[in-house]
């Protein structure tokens, strides 16, 4: 009796020393090492969206630096040394209003010496025409030859040319004497003083800048493929450094007629009114012009598209499984928070709408349903876009 439960309890022992390797085995991989659990990814319905066909808004992002629509570099249009100079960066001028006087003597000296020649030559013409009139007379009496007669005549013709030469001569001189007084051509401000007085300036040597900041001017680079859905007139909503609060209106000019040299863009002006007088020359500013609607296209939310290594791609629940699908997206509408979708989904494929870490493709996962007790959330919490 003894050996017969002596032998039970080794076949008792034997069998659970198999049932308990099972169990490891269930456990241990075939590389010797311990597999994590599987865990079933449990979403809500609010993790979850579907792809929807909408009508995104159509924008065309622009962007440059602001600049006068007016503006001019005044410029010596005589040699001298400065003698006064008037104005200062940043101060107002109006048209007419004397900017830079330049010293005259060596002009006045100039228009006296031709208004001298013009004299001398006047004098020439006097008598060369006294001449003439006197052979004319004679060549009717037949006292002097046609030939001299000839040369009285050309002789008076060469005085009138040089009386021409000097009246010329001397109205440059004039006009000498009066371009060194420089006389803004436009009302504005002060950009930039280039000289000092007491310097010597040439010839076509910069004086003052002035620009009139009443109307701006954006220039925009816009590619060649956007132009024909753009009008004259269109309306464009500008940001503007400097002014974080407010946002400035313009409108499309000029349309470039040519692409620039070496690109596919063309030039778009885009006119800012500067009423206030806030904005200046050189500010940088973005904006965006709206171009008309298109059809309904299907989209998804913005968070749910995601980029790797290139690659655009939205992570889906499909058949119990996180599926990760590339897509190719399109226009994008940041005001709604859409973005077109151009790769085909079904239409009630649930798909991520946050982004998740240490998603891994063809782990377990389901979708609650609403009326169900919510267990144990499984989800990995949210974090930045993978």
């Amino acid at each position: 009796m003894a050996g017969a439960l002596i032998v039970v309890i080794l076949v008792g022992a034997i069998g659970g020393a198999v049932a308990l390797r099972a169990a490891r085995k269930a456990d241990w991989g075939a590389d010797g090492k311990v597999k994590p659990p599987q865990v079933t990814l449990e979403f809500a319905p609010s993790d979850l969206v579907r792809v929807e066909t909408r009508t995104l808004a159509r924008w065309l992002p622009v962007s440059g630096a602001l600049q006068p629509v007016r503006q001019a570099t005044v410029k010596s249009k005589v040699s001298g040394d400065v003698r006064q100079i008037n104005v200062r960066e940043g101060e107002p001028v109006q048209a007419g209003q004397v900017l830079v006087r330049i010293d005259t003597a060596d002009l006045e000296v100039k228009l006296a010496e031709r208004v001298g020649a013009l004299e001398s030559a006047k004098a020439q013409l006097a008598l060369a025409e006294k001449t003439r009139m006197t052979n004319q007379t004679l060549l009717r009496q037949n006292f002097i030859s046609q030939n001299a007669f000839d040369n009285s005549e050309s002789s008076f013709n060469v005085s009138k040319g040089t009386v021409k030469s000097a009246e010329a001569q001397v109205q440059l001189a004039r006009n000498a004497l009066r371009d060194a007084v420089v006389t803004a051509p436009l009302s504005g401000i002060v950009a930039k003083r280039h000289v000092q007085p007491g310097e010597k300036v040439a010839f076509d040597a910069p004086l003052v800048t002035i620009v009139d900041l009443k109307d701006l001017e954006l220039q925009a680079m816009v590619p060649a493929g956007d132009v024909p859905e753009l009008a004259l007139g269109m309306s464009v909503e500008l940001a503007v450094d400097g002014f974080t609060d407010r946002r400035f209106d313009g409108r499309v000019e000029r349309i470039s007629p040519a692409t620039e040299p070496g690109t596919r863009a063309i030039l778009v002006f885009v006119g800012i009114p500067n009423r206030d007088g806030l904005l200046r020359g050189g500010m940088f500013a973005t904006g965006r012009i709206a171009l008309a609607a298109q059809a309904a296209v299907p989209t998804l939310p913005l968070a749910t598209v995601r980029s790797e290594s290139g690659l655009t791609y939205v992570w889906t629940v499909d058949a119990g499984k996180l599926v990760r699908r590339n897509v190719v997206v399109g226009r994008r509408d940041d005001e709604a928070g859409r973005i077109e979708l151009k790769t085909p989904l079904a239409a009630d494929l649930p798909i991520l709408a946050a982004p998740f870490d240490n998603l891994k493709e063809g782990a377990p996962a389901l979708v609650k349903s609403p009326a169900s007790t919510p267990p144990v959330p499984a989800s990995v919490p949210p974090a930045k876009a993978g």
